[in-house]
């Protein structure tokens, strides 16, 4: 795989990290997307990876994408890359942690929405400011509404306005927040308590939930009855986990 310009990448204990790397504020070029989706890309093929963290260097997680690639003629180019990037979170079956400090803006924030759990410094700042240069957040606005309701998304989008980590919280966006100088660490807990699972399920579990989320009581309470009759009690891991809790020991996965 080609060295990378704009991003950091490693993968140890089956979790991968990718770091935004782009001085100032992180703000993405088509140059750092094509990065993004090519590490994406080859995670998808890694069936012993259990999380992915998204986290960025500087003060700033992200500032949203060049206002110089939407010019008429970079913009078709840098929707098709950009939403290349919702495309594979969509796909990624192991959860995707966001790690966000300081401004979390425009594209920037719609790539931590992409992603399934969202830790944020207590000093964050998340918004959608497009409509101050003449824009809308097309991925904000059809992911926002799921999150945070139709109102408030609308919200979000007309005025522009920032909104504070624990405003974030308390409309459901993020999951956590953290201490400006624990970020990192209040993350990694995250992480370990995901480590400890078999891949396997972890991907089941995710499943559950992405697959059903939306549809009408009767068919989300199907489907999810067929994906745990008939795919997860036949795993090995299921039955191992069953016998660890009988033997009172720990389980030993074997991702199958």
């Amino acid at each position: 795989m080609s060295e990378l310009e704009y991003l950091k990448f490693e993968k140890a204990e089956a979790v991968a990290r990718i770091t935004l790397d782009r001085p100032k504020v992180n703000m993405m070029n088509i140059e750092m997307m094509n990065e993004l989706n090519g590490r994406f890309e080859a995670l998808l093929q890694d069936d012993d990876l259990k999380c992915i963290v998204l986290a960025a260097e500087g003060k700033h997680f992200c500032t949203g994408v060049e206002v110089a690639d939407h010019k008429p003629d970079k913009v078709d180019d840098m929707i098709a890359t950009f939403n290349r990037i919702f495309e594979l979170t969509e796909q990624i079956e192991v959860p995707i942690i966001a790690s966000v400090q300081g401004y979390c803006l425009g594209g920037g924030m719609e790539l931590a929405i992409a992603c399934d759990i969202i830790v944020a410094a207590e000093s964050a700042q998340f918004g959608q400011p497009e409509i101050k240069v003449g824009f809308f957040p097309p991925y904000a606005a059809m992911r926002l509404p799921q999150i945070v309701g139709p109102a408030r998304a609308i919200e979000i989008c007309t005025t522009g306005k920032f909104y504070s980590a624990e405003d974030a919280r308390q409309m459901g966006m993020i999951a956590d927040i953290s201490e400006d100088d624990r970020l990192g660490e209040t993350t990694d807990k995250i992480v370990k308590e995901i480590q400890a699972n078999s891949p396997l399920i972890i991907r089941l579990n995710k499943r559950a939930v992405k697959r059903h989320t939306g549809l009408a009581f009767q068919p989300a309470l199907a489907g999810v009855s067929d994906l745990f009759l008939n795919t997860l009690m036949k795993t090995e891991d299921t039955l191992e986990g069953i016998a660890s809790y009988e033997e009172k020991r720990k389980p030993v996965w074997k991702n199958r």
